[in-house]
């Protein structure tokens, strides 16, 4: 139980009444991580949220109920087991396209929003017309902008040898130091791809929390080297969307199978995992995998699913959903991403 709760369950029981909160001030111990790349280039519908999107997208979250707050805030209050306001709200960007600058930013700015901006140092550097210059990324970070790292070449990390994964890290931490003077300590997979080799190698980087792009939601259980993301783009980035994701609840989970997310023999993987906690309502639960869509679950136990697949992942991204509409209706969301070798 958190503090908050602990000092509201004392007042309760006192006779007093003291925890009663409006909008989203109600404690919660999970929040939503949301996901962009580029902002108005719709000749790259895959990674760009048009104009007219985003600004729903903030105008719900600034009149929606929400918290947003920054992202470390966010990280330490879960590590510390410390409550955060109900539907709290995370917004991260991955690459540092040019658009960020001119259009993203001014929009969350004026929204009184704060960013988490994850870049690929060796963009930048390279001097590309798409990308920020280091001259913007420091003036975003001087009104506040937190700047997390993202490799310096954008490298698919699961294919990776051990030497060219600790140099890329090097590298991109040494470029940091030389232009904003601190080495970031946020990381986002590149493509959202990581193993747990990869996982260890960006540890010994010197990183607290990494990044994937696996719909679900942070909580204090979690393992803080491979946390979720909702990602938007022009197809999946309507109102709705938005507010099934923003107001999504975690789906607690552990003994996941199998541990690593580098598929290399065992294609489709035998994918299962343990429900954690007291959620209830599990006969809800569904699962859907790609290419496939609503898969066989199979319950072992009170508490234990695993999803049959009958065909094997296609080489490349493969992502698994597991969904538990509740009796509220708000979704309880464990996702994870694979990547599958060639």
């Amino acid at each position: 139980m958190t503090r908050l709760l602990r000092r509201c369950l004392g007042l309760l029981l006192a006779g007093l009444y003291g925890c009663f909160f409006a909008g989203a001030a109600l404690a919660a111990d999970s929040a939503v991580v949301l996901i962009y790349h580029r902002f108005g280039e719709s000749i790259y519908p895959s990674t760009n949220t048009t104009l007219e999107q985003f600004e729903t997208h903030l105008h719900e979250l600034k009149s929606g109920g929400y918290a947003v707050l920054p992202l470390p805030e966010i990280l330490k209050s879960l590590r510390e087991g410390k409550a955060l306001p109900e539907r709290t709200v995370a917004i991260t960007i991955d690459d540092a396209f040019l658009s960020v600058y001119k259009e993203a930013w001014p929009r969350l700015k004026a929204a009184g929003f704060p960013l988490t901006l994850f870049v690929a140092t060796e963009a930048i550097d390279e001097g590309g017309q798409s990308y920020m210059s280091w001259d913007q990324v420091r003036e975003l970070m001087r009104e506040g902008v937190t700047i997390g790292s993202q490799t310096a070449t954008h490298l698919h990390m699961p294919l990776a040898d051990e030497e060219t994964m600790q140099e890329d890290l090097a590298h991109s931490n040494a470029r940091f130091l030389d232009e904003l003077g601190a080495v970031p300590k946020l990381f986002a997979y590149p493509y959202g791809e990581a193993s747990l080799r990869v996982q260890d190698a960006v540890r010994k980087a010197g990183f607290t929390a990494a990044f994937g792009q696996h719909s679900g939601v942070l909580h204090g259980g979690e393992d803080f080297f491979y946390l979720p993301r909702f990602a938007f783009n022009e197809t999946f980035g309507n109102i709705e969307r938005l507010r099934l994701a923003a107001g999504a609840l975690p789906l607690p989970v552990k003994d996941v199978t199998p541990r690593d997310m580098l598929i290399q023999d065992d294609n489709p993987p035998n994918f299962g995992f343990t429900v954690e906690g007291n959620v209830p309502d599990l006969d809800r639960l569904n699962c859907y995998a790609s290419n496939q869509g609503l898969g066989q679950l199979e319950r072992l136990g009170e508490r234990r699913f695993e999803v049959r697949m009958t065909e094997p992942f296609p080489k490349g991204r493969a992502r698994i959903n597991c969904t538990l509409h509740t009796r509220d209706g708000r979704w309880r969301w464990y996702g994870r991403q694979f990547y599958v070798a060639g």
